[in-house]
């Protein structure tokens, strides 16, 4: 008895390289591209422990909770860490960042989220990127929700290491993750006593080993179902267009925003700005006295396919977000969403 999901022909190493390459164009970027066999906290963690030591003095941007868990990772690297937090319904500026390099010029290391699909906010990186580069620091970037949704450049803008996940806007698996690493990264990674090596977090190994070696032989077995899916899920960005599938996620994101304040009822976008709004996925603030979780689970038992979710922790109370990407970017699925929390709304 055969399957066709298990009794593939091993994925060669130049299959592998192949999709690497795919990626990188998928990013314009001439810096080396590694997949890595995991979900995006790995080479985010990763690259993190890699370029960071007792010695880095990191400014740590927090707009959602990915720059908090970001701060924590530094800290435990050793690193001196100025952490620089912005109200979850806004953005952070190339201003801000800038007065942080007025305040600590001996700042070498920058980490920030691109999107936060959490709270529903986007920062400007080009604008960022700027700043970073005219002062020489390290820039480090969490691109998983923007990639597919927005565009992103790490060449571009300077961006060292770019870590992106294939499970949200790309409409892709979540068990195989990539991220680009520019020369300046691995030259303060090479130099770091402390970045993990013969480790499933060493991103140097893989280097070394894959990279420096001509990538003809791989460090051990490959994620093979989830490195199919990603060079399908590209193959699929590639026939639609990328412009394409950003201006779905644009128009969806649009869509809600419009759509929620047409509800009335107290709705609004949780994001004030729709400058500062991820095309990802929207956030809405429910109306004086609605629990958001509640309302959620009221939607979802009519229908429990629709892109909702309660905000988390605290924001479980007040936010709700609806994660329009993917196949979900769609005009489609934005009104049946709010449709969905209208009519729970009157239910409760």
């Amino acid at each position: 008895m055969t399957h066709p999901f298990l009794d593939l022909a091993p994925l060669s190493a130049a299959h592998f390289a192949s999709i690497e390459d795919r990626v990188a164009r998928l990013l314009s970027t001439e810096q080396d591209v590694l997949i890595t066999q995991g979900e995006a906290l790995l080479p985010l963690e990763g690259a993190i422990r890699g370029a960071a030591g007792p010695g880095t003095t990191a400014l740590n941007v927090i707009t959602g909770p990915y720059g908090q868990t970001f701060g924590d990772w530094l800290r435990d690297c050793g690193a001196t860490v100025h952490d620089l937090a912005v109200p979850f319904h806004t953005a952070v500026t190339a201003a801000q960042i800038q007065e942080a390099f007025a305040e600590h010029p001996e700042i070498d290391f920058v980490s920030l989220v691109h999107a936060e699909a959490a709270t529903g906010n986007t920062n400007p990186v080009a604008e960022i990127g700027e700043v970073v580069r005219a002062h020489g620091a390290l820039f480090y970037l969490d691109a998983v929700a923007s990639i597919g949704a927005e565009p992103v450049l790490p060449d571009a803008w300077g961006v060292d290491l770019c870590v992106i996940g294939a499970q949200k806007a790309m409409g892709g698996p979540a068990g195989v993750s990539a991220v680009s690493v520019s020369s300046r990264a691995w030259a303060r990674m090479s130099a770091n006593p402390h970045a993990p090596r013969r480790s499933y977090l060493s991103l140097l190994d893989w280097k070394e080993r894959w990279i420096d070696g001509g990538r003809r032989a791989l460090l051990h077995a490959p994620a093979q179902l989830e490195m199919l899916a990603l060079e399908a899920c590209v193959q699929r960005i590639e026939a639609e267009g990328l412009d394409t599938v950003m201006s779905r996620h644009a128009a969806a994101a649009a869509a809600t925003r419009e759509g929620v304040l047409a509800l009335g009822a107290g709705f609004e976008p949780y994001v004030y700005e729709a400058s500062a709004a991820a095309p990802v996925a929207t956030t809405l603030r429910t109306p004086e006295g609605v629990d958001a979780s509640g309302l959620v689970a009221r939607a979802l038992a009519t229908d429990p396919t629709l892109p909702l979710a309660a905000g988390g922790g605290a924001l479980a109370k007040e936010m709700i977000r609806v994660n329009h990407y993917g196949p979900a970017a769609s005009l489609d699925t934005v009104q049946s969403s709010l449709s969905a929390l209208r009519a729970a709304l009157t239910e409760g």
